[in-house]
């Protein structure tokens, strides 16, 4: 199986021009045409233990959210992190492809599964693109009403994640919940317009937990836990897409972000 075939996969499933004019999605490192993948290994970031861990695992190309290559590269030295990840996994011959923004705005893309996991139901995108197929952020319904407290334990519970930041709780019971991955909180007003009672996001600016009190329950559960279900979502779709292509999830990947929580 070709790497372009993989790529292909991907680009049906999360087309390029999904992608936010900042992006760089898509092929990072490898040639598509003659190269013949081992293995995929599925990650959220692209580090230097991702990379040994590809080898380790017989697999000649990571898949990951977010890009390796986000910026320019001015310089290739062993003081920038990206560039040593760069040069070791061209050394050990791993291609790396990003599927990043156009997974956030795909049809079934990375909000649909945040919306999965809090089970919600009756699920559309909140701020829909009007020249194609995709969006910003998903709506869905809980199954039933839960208070805003016992909503974010719920959410913490389910994105195990081990610190929730939220606004003044509102006085009523949450039941239209908004979702978007990563830093989504340039949606709040489109939450509040649509009728959300709560907006689930990864990170947050400071100021934007206020001036919403009474309106919406806002809450940033933390960039990476909002987006580890990407790895669940490559899996299923490159099952779906080829499968005979081997996949393995990152056991290395980790969270950038540390917690001192005593």
């Amino acid at each position: 199986m070709l790497l372009s075939q993989v790529a292909q996969a991907l680009e049906r499933y999360a087309p390029l021009p999904l992608q936010e004019s900042y992006d760089n999605a898509g092929l990072q490192i490898g040639l598509t045409e003659t190269v013949e993948v081992s293995g995929a290994l599925l990650c959220v970031d692209v580090s230097e233990d991702v990379i040994d861990e590809a080898v380790a695992a017989g697999c000649n190309l990571v898949v990951a959210h977010h890009p390796l290559l986000f910026r320019p590269l001015r310089r290739i030295d062993h003081t920038n992190a990206v560039a040593r990840i760069t040069v070791k996994a061209i050394k050990a011959g791993v291609a790396v492809y990003a599927a990043h923004t156009n997974l956030d705005n795909a049809p079934d893309g990375v909000c649909h599964e945040m919306a999965r996991v809090l089970q919600l139901e009756n699920v559309d995108f909140l701020d829909p693109m009007t020249d194609r197929e995709g969006g910003s952020g998903v709506m869905g319904v809980l199954p039933g009403p839960m208070s805003p407290l016992d909503f974010l334990k719920w959410t913490k519970a389910r994105f195990a994640t081990p610190v929730v930041m939220h606004n003044a709780l509102p006085k009523r019971d949450i039941v239209r919940v908004a979702v978007c991955g990563g830093a989504g909180d340039f949606l709040i007003d489109k939450a509040v317009a649509a009728g959300a009672d709560a907006f689930i996001t990864g990170e947050m600016g400071y100021h934007r937990f206020m001036g919403y009190e009474g309106e919406i329950l806002t809450a940033a559960i933390g960039h990476y836990q909002s987006e580890r279900c990407t790895i669940d979502l490559f899996a299923h779709l490159l099952t779906q897409s080829l499968p005979g292509l081997r996949l393995v999830k990152s056991a290395k990947g980790h969270n950038p972000v540390h917690y001192l929580t005593d």
